[in-house]
């Protein structure tokens, strides 16, 4: 049954929500010219933007809705999921397209919107700033809605595009709508594999939620210009920098843990040109909001905050463009395709950037002047200086990822321009990130020194000890960790020195001032993130090395050399541990762990619905039973690897890999983790059942005992027994069956096999037997009650095996622990300057 009232709330919805944001803004912008003490546009604006952000949430529980209750005949639902997708990962489909992700980027603004406005309520002493930064956030909001209206003007001008059309308005000269103008497909496309991961439930919304705090800052900022209060707005902005940073930071943090747990290319980070254009923003904020510490007292510092929270904001408005535009083409593997909005992308984009600059231009030389330089002996400087470092850090990288604009914009001059992005892209960002960053870990120990007052006058003294005792301690770590680079040599005791400056100011901090040591605490975090990404990517071992020469891969001799063909059950024996392939296995929902596939029976119509060939047991107590009907990620195939090492440990992993005719194939890793290292092991080949070859059978005729030779295994009939069972059905009186063990004899033991031959309801029939690990398939084609003899069919083909890669990551955990540090240190001091700015 169409469901047309659905698309039709969520479009009056929208344009609901587009009117809303307009009359808001227009509120806001007369509220902002209007006396404070009668605020009659400002009741007004808070008012609609109450309504606005009513209407935004209409849309995201009407999108909801067709999502969740699977109303195929939505493009949106089609597209995005399916009957077998768990509930978890349908809330993933609402962001999967371009429309819900900029939904979700509206409805974070407009809770971030009201917000503001209870902030900026009553007797507020920053109520000033309130009118002109709602009347940004609103604009903000216009623009942004209007990605979602899904209007055509003149029968050509496509204003948005909208979650709410239906197949036959997505694929209106598709034949099928002559044929059933009212057809509905019984399921849909489904989520992208990828995607189907806990991290891209809370990744992408947390991201987005950063997103829209970055728009505090940069309302505060121009709000600041128009107003011409150059001081007031700093005490307000600093917390809202801080906590669009942090957010900011996990929703990318978020997104590098995903790429490892669920990518295979054995990192977290791959410099992508997605993932360096919210990157880069991330690093202007995390510059601006050092500026604003002590922009009060030094006009320097306050123009750089401008600069700096401004072009925070345009460069998150730069990444939509690049990521939406289509502009990137097959640079990045994020980027969505042109729904035909770049030129309103841009628009959107040119709009805040001239508008702020032509701002900025106009108030610049009312801003207050400095009467003296910056010392080098103040704590003003050196924190300056590491806002440049991490300045030029973001300068370098997005140069470098905009190579795709300059080609566009020459094309658009009709200059053939074509220049290419880095062949190794890399190792192109790691050198002069890494050096950047090197100096940035320094800078951090150093200014911390000087800002708690640590250094007096113009003696440097005060260094001497962390100092001494950092290179004592990179001595040891250098010894121990074997690092026999000179680049890493210096980048470890960069590092370390940034740990135990910041750690000797933390201890004394914790004497009685805790509250204010989250400077410390996120600059330690750093540091040790920078050791982690050091130690897991240039140490990182390969430990699946090839030693039989065979090559596996034609186009890669390195491949080839750092990948291991594992048969099924056959230890594969190298230095320090010995891999097994044990088998594939699925993922059966609310059973835990993982079920060997052989025991679960596909139903025929359904990609995720099968039948228990066995009961499913946990210990002592039985989950399933033989015959029960289970849900399970049909599509998803998980290779259990047994490891082995040298001492007798032993563990599991399972890597995962989807054969997806849809979408292409997919390979996740599985990974190991020690307090010391990782190890992270994918597949890189599985052979396709489908596809598998099977030679044509070939009888063989024996009796009991007899021996015979199936190329490189020797076959010995021990015995043939009668049975009154067939898989789980019993026969009947009349009905008869008869069960052979054949046993082969092979390198490496011996294996049985048990063909069964059945007389049911007057019928004659087989059931093979299939050992993917001799490469076997037996059948018991008949019995001769006069000779005893027996007649096997049997077919062989290729052993069943896998490619797999394993490496050894040491001391990552050195990132993890410093992510959370930077986190928890950010946060800290964002609390404090929330409780600082309100009172």
């Amino acid at each position: 049954m169409l469901r047309p009232y659905l698309g039709e709330i969520g479009r009056l919805l929208t344009i609901l929500a587009f009117i809303s944001s307009l009359l808001a803004t227009y509120a806001y912008w007369q509220a902002s010219r209007e006396n404070e003490s009668k605020p009659f546009w400002k009741k007004y604006g808070n008012g609609i933007f109450l309504g606005h952000t009513v209407f935004v949430i209409g849309i995201c529980l009407t999108l909801f809705t067709i999502i969740f209750n699977h109303y195929f005949e939505y493009h949106y639902a089609w597209d995005n999921t399916s009957l077998s997708l768990p509930l978890g990962y349908a809330i993933s489909c609402f962001w999967q397209d371009q429309e819900g992700s900029f939904l979700l980027w509206i409805f974070w603004n407009a809770i971030v919107g009201c917000i503001l406005i209870l902030q900026f309520r009553g007797k507020s002493k920053h109520v000033a700033l309130g009118s002109p930064s709602m009347m940004i956030v609103s604009g903000i909001q216009l623009f942004l809605t209007s990605m979602i209206l899904g209007v055509v003007f003149f029968s050509e001008w496509k204003l948005g595009s909208s979650p709410f059309l239906t197949l036959q308005e997505a694929n209106p000269m598709a034949p099928v709508w002559t044929l059933d103008p009212g057809f509905i497909p019984k399921d849909g496309n489904g989520l992208n594999p990828l995607l189907q991961n806990y991290w891209m439930v809370i990744h992408p919304p947390t991201l987005f939620l950063g997103f829209a705090l970055t728009m505090v800052p940069f309302a505060f900022a121009i709000s600041s210009l128009w107003k011409k209060d150059y001081t007031g707005w700093l005490n307000l902005t600093l917390p809202w920098a801080l906590l669009a940073a942090v957010v900011l930071g996990t929703g990318i943090i978020m997104g590098g843990v995903w790429a490892y747990e669920t990518l295979n290319f054995g990192g977290y980070w791959n410099w992508d040109p997605v993932e360096n254009a919210v990157y880069v923003p991330w690093i202007v904020l995390v510059a601006a909001f050092h500026t604003l510490i002590f922009a009060r007292k030094s006009t320097s510092a306050l123009k750089y905050s401008y600069i700096l929270l401004i072009a925070q904001f345009i460069l998150i408005l730069y990444s939509t463009f690049l990521t939406r535009s289509g502009i990137l083409g097959n640079s990045s593997v994020h980027s969505f395709t042109d729904l035909g909005l770049s030129g309103q992308l841009l628009l959107y984009l040119l709009t805040f950037l001239f508008g702020a600059i032509i701002l900025a231009a106009i108030r610049w030389k009312d801003l207050p002047k400095d009467d003296k330089e910056a010392s080098v002996y103040s704590s003003e400087f050196w924190i300056f200086m590491g806002v440049i470092t991490l300045s030029l850090a973001a300068f370098q990288v997005i140069i470098t990822t905009s190579i795709p604009v300059y080609n566009s914009l020459a094309t658009a001059m009709g200059i053939d321009l074509n220049m290419a992005l880095p062949s190794n892209q890399i190792a192109h960002y790691t050198t002069f990130q890494m050096w950047l960053f090197v100096v940035a870990v320094i800078l951090m120990g150093i200014a911390q020194y000087f800002w708690w007052r640590k250094i007096k006058g113009e003696n440097f003294k005060a260094l001497s000890t962390p100092l001494l005792v950092s290179m004592v301690i990179s001595m040891l770590v250098i010894l121990l960790t074997k690092v026999d680079d000179w680049k890493y040599v210096i980048l470890v005791t960069g590092s370390i020195f940034s740990i135990v400056a910041n750690g000797s100011i933390l201890i004394d901090l914790f004497r009685g001032k805790i509250k204010v040591a989250g400077g410390a605490i996120s600059h330690i975090g750093v540091a040790l993130m920078l050791l982690g990404i050091m130690f897991s990517s240039a140490y990182e071992k390969t430990v699946s090395i090839n030693t039989t020469q065979t090559e596996l891969f034609t186009d890669s001799e390195k491949e080839s050399r750092e990948n291991v063909l594992l048969w099924l059950n056959r230890p594969y024996e190298l230095p320090e541990f010995s891999l097994t392939y044990k088998g594939q296995f699925v993922d059966v929902r609310e059973v835990p762990g993982f079920i060997e596939k052989r025991f679960i029976q596909p139903i025929i119509g359904s990609g995720y619905k099968g039948i228990a060939r066995a009961d499913i047991v946990d210990g002592s107590d039985t989950l399933r039973y033989r015959s029960d009907t289970v849900e399970y990620e049909a599509e998803n195939t998980y290779y259990q690897i047994a490891y082995e090492l040298k001492n007798g440990e032993k563990y599991n992993l399972y890597p995962r890999y989807q054969i997806n005719q849809k979408m292409g194939n997919v390979a996740s890793p599985d990974i190991k983790r020690f307090w010391n290292k990782d190890v992270y092991s994918h597949v890189n080949y599985v052979q396709n059942e489908e596809e598998r070859e099977w030679s044509i059978p070939m009888d063989y005729n024996v009796a009991l005992r007899d021996t015979f030779f199936l190329n490189d295994y020797v076959a010995i009939l021990d015995d043939v027994i009668g049975v009154r069972e067939v898989d789980g059905m019993a026969l009947k009186p009349g009905d008869a069956a008869a069960m052979a063990n054949l046993r082969i004899l092979e390198r490496d033991g011996e294996k049985l096999l048990r063909p069964t031959f059945v007389i049911k309801d007057n019928q004659v029939w087989s059931k093979p037997v299939v050992s993917n690990e001799l490469g076997l398939r037996v059948q018991l084609n008949q019995i001769d009650p006069i000779t005893g003899n027996f007649t096997f069919g049997i077919s062989r083909s290729e052993r069943e095996y896998i490619v797999l890669k394993a490496i050894e990551k040491p001391l990552i955990n050195l990132l993890w622990i410093g992510i959370i540090l930077l986190i928890i240190g950010i946060l800290f001091s964002s609390y404090r300057r929330f409780k600082i700015a309100m009172k």
